[in-house]
């Protein structure tokens, strides 16, 4: 006769990569990347306000197919000036996501169209793929800032759309 008792000997242990700890997980790397991205938006916009950005920013912007024309239209300071505004614009848009998803798609748009953009400096301005420019480093990061437009703007778009869908059903 066996006396002993079966005992259990798995230990149940908590599933550390779990749906709700993987989805809080996600929605904290969101808005870091929202928010950084706002940050850096409002700070680089808020830079070309000043004399010194508006030069260091002329090499890149007259070499460009899509932006030389501002300087035919406005001065120096005053392109350099439009580009900020534009940036702070985007930030404030993308910044609006707990208010209305839908603006922050927008500013996710525009912040697209932004990296897009300067990342086509690489290959209109001359040299400036070469990796000793000084403008090479200072354009590949936008790689980085692009992806997470792509990212932030892929997430407003769901909850703008889960948003319509919500006031549809009430009707």
């Amino acid at each position: 006769m066996n006396t002993r008792v079966a005992t259990r000997t798995e230990f149940s242990t908590p599933d550390i990569f779990g749906y709700t700890r993987a989805r809080a997980l996600e929605a904290i790397g969101t808005n870091v990347l929202r928010y950084g991205l706002v940050l850096i938006l409002v700070l680089f916009g808020t830079m070309k306000f000043t004399a010194a950005e508006a030069a260091a920013i002329k090499p890149l912007v007259s070499n460009s197919p899509l932006m030389s024309w501002l300087y035919g239209v406005l001065s120096d300071q005053g392109a350099s000036a439009l580009i900020g505004t534009i940036e702070i614009a985007t930030a404030i848009l993308i910044a609006a996501r707990p208010v209305s998803a839908r603006a922050s798609a927008v500013g996710s748009a525009l912040a697209i169209g932004t990296f897009l953009t300067t990342l086509s400096f690489l290959f209109s301005t001359p040299g400036a793929l070469a990796a000793t420019h000084p403008a090479h480093g200072f354009l590949l990061k936008d790689v980085v800032l692009l992806a997470s437009a792509i990212a932030i703007g892929t997430e407003a778009l769901r909850a703008a759309a889960e948003e319509s869908q919500a006031h549809a059903s009430e009707r």
